[in-house]
């Protein structure tokens, strides 16, 4: 390989892995203000029942695939490794998220979800890229 390339590559795949992490951001967060701007979640610093603490974990797990998947997508090469990284990013980001706000009070909802997120951001990162992968060889198939 031409060590010109090599640094392109690089550069690719981080974009690649940023640009899924803030597909996920910015649908999660824009979800939030939209359904607390609408009164479905209560007031923010506000407790929230467990029901609308699933829902959240619903749509931040379906928005964790999109991301995932736009990750592979973009990746120059190997696009399940970048959607595994991708994974291990928002891993860190849920462990980092847990114990900053692990026993903060009711505002902070019960440990449930904090836990869920972390459990599910791996699963969610394989799924992602599992899909970007089918549809390559679907094509590839044709």
């Amino acid at each position: 390989m031409n060590e010109r390339h090599r640094p392109r590559r690089i550069g690719r795949s981080i974009g690649a892995v940023f640009a899924g992490f803030v597909a996920v951001v910015v649908l999660s967060l824009g979800t939030d203000m939209v359904l607390h701007a609408t009164g479905v979640f209560p007031p923010w610093g506000q407790p929230m029942s467990d029901a609308l603490l699933l829902l959240a974990t619903v749509y931040r797990t379906v928005y964790g695939v999109a991301g995932s998947y736009i990750t592979a997508r973009l990746a120059p090469e190997r696009p399940m490794q970048h959607a595994l990284a991708g994974g291990v990013v928002g891993l860190i980001v849920s462990i980092a998220g847990t114990v900053a706000t692990w026993n903060k009070g009711p505002a902070f909802g019960p440990h449930w979800y904090p836990v869920a997120l972390m459990v599910l951001a791996m699963p969610t990162a394989w799924l992602g890229g599992k899909l970007y992968v089918m549809q390559l060889r679907a094509q590839a198939a044709q």
